[in-house]
């Protein structure tokens, strides 16, 4: 191996003990490849089997904690235990690669398809339509129904405990459900759940505690819990930088083993509040001050892309499109065969890469989406 890429795979130890063979993570990517009935599909195993070798962590695509918090077709439930036996399978096959298994959890909110919920009916906070076009206006959530999704997180990881998973990874970005609380956007509420930036993170906080409780009461075992975020969000009133170093900050003091940046671009900068020009993961790391493992994301294809990016002092790095690509990324650099990790798909992939059907379709009608070069 090419000594500059040594610090790729030092061990990490994560604050709950447990230890993670190298920097890298498979990062979680939606694959709409589940069975019509919510269970775990042989194409998401085998799609797995091929990938999580070479990574320290795997974490899967996610999971909904509620039947009506789904968020995309052919998605995988974690909300009934008749899902526990599938959910097995799944952390089987990615510990059996020598990865450590994490099971993402969220609710969809407002970005849940209508025609995926009983009568249209998707929830949010407040019955704020997301910008996004064609989102409908949701209906706002009772206190007593906030109250049970909170338990349908808890619940959701007791799942994970049971199904053998090393940990989970709560949601909390892209939009959905755990964001909308905390967005000034999506939370126009005035009651205990919502209103300052103080009561708009009452939600996220409980989630963080339901799951702590849950797995003190259900294993003795050392078992991961990590947070997922988005730093910024493009609408006004919207989440901006400052709002996110309080959500740090509140998240440093809740023991949790690490931290997960949502960004499409490793290197991106503040979109508003920052004057000097250093990207939101070296602010974020910042603001972390070492108290937490960090993982950082965003358009890391090459094996130098991903020593630059280590150069920033982030702890773990997670490699979601090019480990679609390259399933053998990890160990191309370590066997000092980066010069052949491809970076580019073609139409004829598929089945060379394990790739299923539903991501594939996915891949070839999202223009922009992946790099694809005509059939060689």
């Amino acid at each position: 191996m090419n000594p500059k890429f040594n610090q790729m795979f030092e061990q990490v130890s994560l604050p709950t003990g447990i230890i993670l063979k190298n920097r890298i993570v498979l990062a979680p990517m939606t694959h709409m490849s589940s069975n019509a009935d919510g269970t775990i599909s042989d194409a998401e195993l085998a799609y797995y089997a091929r990938r999580t070798g070479g990574a320290g962590m795997s974490i899967t695509a996610v999971g909904h904690v509620t039947e009506t918090g789904i968020g995309f077709p052919a998605q995988f439930g974690v909300y009934d235990d008749r899902f526990i036996p599938g959910l097995k399978k799944l952390a089987e096959t990615i510990k059996q690669q020598g990865s450590v298994a994490v099971l993402q959890i969220f609710h969809a909110g407002r970005l849940t398809p209508e025609q995926a919920v009983p009568a249209g009916q998707v929830v949010a906070p407040s019955a704020v339509a997301s910008e996004r076009p064609g989102s409908p206006e949701p209906r706002e959530l009772t206190d007593a129904e906030i109250t049970s999704i909170i338990k349908d997180f808890g619940e959701a990881t007791r799942r994970a405990i049971e199904a053998g998973f090393d940990g989970v990874e709560i949601h909390g970005a892209n939009g959905y459900l755990i964001q909308q609380f905390f967005s000034p956007h999506s939370n126009r509420r005035e009651d205990r759940w919502g209103g300052s930036v103080e009561k708009r993170l009452t939600f996220p906080l409980a989630v963080v505690d339901e799951i702590q409780k849950v797995v003190a009461e259900h294993t003795k075992l050392p078992f991961i819990i990590g947070y997922r975020f988005s730093p910024e969000e493009p609408e006004t009133p919207g989440l901006t930088m400052e709002d996110t170093y309080l959500l740090v900050d509140a998240l440093k003091d809740k023991n949790l083993d690490y931290l997960h940046v949502s960004v499409n671009e490793f290197w991106s900068k503040p979109r508003r509040g920052e004057a000097d020009t250093r990207s939101r993961m070296e602010f974020i790391l910042d603001r972390v001050n070492g108290k937490l493992p960090v993982i950082g994301v965003g358009s890391i294809h090459t094996a130098d892309q991903a020593a630059e990016a280590l150069q920033t002092g982030v702890p773990l790095l997670a490699i979601g499109r090019e480990l679609i690509i390259e399933p053998d990324w990890v160990e191309k650099i370590e066997s000092g065969r980066e010069e052949d990790i491809e970076t580019i798909l073609t139409k004829s992939d598929q089945e060379r890469l394990v790739i299923p059907d539903g991501l594939w379709n996915a891949i070839i009608h999202t223009p922009g989406w992946f790099p694809m070069a005509e059939d060689k």
